[in-house]
């Protein structure tokens, strides 16, 4: 993909996901939304045991020194060489970093109050508008799911899926174990793809035109061409 389309692109879904954030957070201003109650109650009583254990060990992957791992990670798979990789896995890392940042900024300026503390199935401080298990998740998955897209565009389409769905998954979890509104997981999501947009928008105007550029196929009809007789240890006549 050129320069301009991924620019334009993420631009476009950049600016698309910040302005459904903004309505999302004018409309939840007021309170829960009419289904947020309605999720929260379904929660509570689909509670098994087994799959809280798996809710909770989901959830703990949204938090801590994990997503920072893989958006260094994303940056290795992304980059070619030693110093693209160096370089990559640094974006990576301050995309994740400034997202979280300008979240709190925004969950701290909304004050929007979490679930009632009864029903919580597992820990959780701060504000609840944005979900930061949901941002991060997201923010996480789709550095992964670029760099994936980049490096191994045919092979890599099951990995992306897997991925997508972790970090999709980890916003669930939120409301699953009712420390969030289901609409403070939309807002994450949301949240996360306005802030990737803006990344990525930043990265394909500054970064080089070449590590844009998708690997070259090994099935390619010029990988297997046949070379000019006349140039395999003939001599040139004179």
């Amino acid at each position: 993909m050129k320069r301009g389309d991924v620019t334009e692109l993420a631009g476009s879904v950049g600016v698309g996901a910040w302005t459904a954030f903004a309505v999302l957070a004018v409309t939840t201003h007021g309170g829960p939304l009419w289904f947020d109650h309605s999720l929260l109650t379904w929660s509570l009583h689909h509670r098994p045991g087994l799959l809280l254990a798996l809710a909770r060990g989901v959830t703990a992957t949204g938090t801590g020194a994990l997503p920072y791992l893989l958006a260094a990670l994303a940056g290795v798979v992304a980059g070619r060489s030693a110093r693209q990789r160096l370089s990559a896995a640094a974006l990576g890392l301050a995309c994740l970093t400034g997202g979280q940042a300008l979240r709190y900024g925004v969950m701290e300026a909304l004050h929007r109050a979490r679930p009632p503390r009864i029903d919580w199935a597992t820990a959780a401080s701060g504000w609840s508008f944005p979900s930061g298990h949901a941002t991060t998740g997201a923010l996480t998955a789709g550095l992964l799911v670029v760099a994936l897209s980049l490096r191994a565009p045919r092979g890599g389409t099951a990995l992306c899926v897997a991925v997508g769905c972790w970090g999709a998954l980890v916003g669930l979890t939120r409301g699953y174990l009712a420390v969030h509104w289901f609409s403070d997981v939309v807002g994450g999501w949301l949240f996360a793809a306005g802030w990737l947009g803006l990344c990525l928008c930043a990265a394909a105007h500054w970064l080089p035109a070449t590590f844009l550029a998708p690997p070259a196929d090994p099935q390619s009809p010029e990988e297997h061409a046949p070379q000019d007789p006349g140039r395999r240890g003939r001599s040139r006549p004179a």
